[in-house]
């Protein structure tokens, strides 16, 4: 950690109440080819609960994944609130604007993308609450992006839809989500003054872009940004939790 951000945490971490909010896959845990191994670091889940335990830290993960795999799969303790689906899942199965046009919608797409990887040694599908996900990790390069370019040409023209691109995954969802959103929305219902995020991927950019002033975004890993400040790969955030811990405790 440089002197600037050990400085940076320090004068945020001044205030009464703060958030401390994390993406999950490429920041507290590896990023895998089978996302159902995507387990934490070691000592993740142990410091998260250290920064539960704190007066005025409030500890959260924001994630792409459905509330109840992010669950499973980070083993966090339920002091630790976790936000799912890209900020439109506060609650487990529960969507804002999710009726019977939008579950027909993404049956629709679901099933198009479903044809689309069959018969292609590689590409996935993840199918989440409201939302589909195409994974082309295990592809070769060529079978990568003749896939994304057929999620482009049959699915990412239909009305109604959200698309979020990541590393190498291009998500259709049939209900807006936005992490921006959604960490302001946790600083607010715990009346935090300050806010502190950590993210590695392009839909973590929208959390660091509606950061308030006062708030700090750390990027994890290479890439443009708009965070204010940079670890270099997700074994730094384990270490950025604990000086949290050390900091706030004196």
């Amino acid at each position: 950690m440089t002197a600037q951000l050990h400085e940076a945490l320090a004068d945020v971490l001044t205030h009464q109440r703060v958030l401390v909010c994390c993406d999950y896959d490429g920041t507290l845990a590896p990023i895998v080819p089978d996302p159902e191994q995507a387990f934490p670091y070691p000592g993740v889940p142990a410091a998260l609960a250290e920064l539960a335990a704190l007066p005025g830290i409030v500890p959260a993960l924001v994630s792409g994944r459905a509330l109840v795999d992010l669950r499973r799969l980070s083993g966090v303790a339920e002091s630790i609130t976790c936000v799912g689906s890209h900020g439109a899942e506060f609650v487990s199965g529960e969507f804002a604007g999710f009726g019977s046009p939008e579950k027909q919608r993404l049956a629709e797409i679901t099933n198009i993308a479903a044809n689309i990887v069959a018969d292609v040694p590689g590409p996935t599908i993840e199918i989440k609450p409201v939302s589909v996900a195409v994974h082309v990790r295990r592809a070769n390069a060529e079978d990568g992006a003749a896939v994304l370019d057929q999620v482009k040409d049959q699915i990412l023209g239909r009305p109604g839809i959200f698309v979020t691109r990541g590393k190498a995954v291009v998500e259709i969802a049939v209900v807006h989500a936005d992490k921006g959103d959604a960490i302001m929305s946790l600083k607010r219902d715990f009346d935090t003054a300050a806010a502190i995020f950590v993210g590695d991927d392009v839909t973590d950019e929208r959390g660091f872009e509606k950061l308030d002033q006062g708030d700090l975004g750390i990027k994890v890993g290479a890439g443009e940004t708009a965070a204010q400040f940079r670890v270099a790969d997700p074994s730094e955030v384990l270490g950025l939790l604990h000086a949290i811990v050390r900091l706030r405790t004196g």
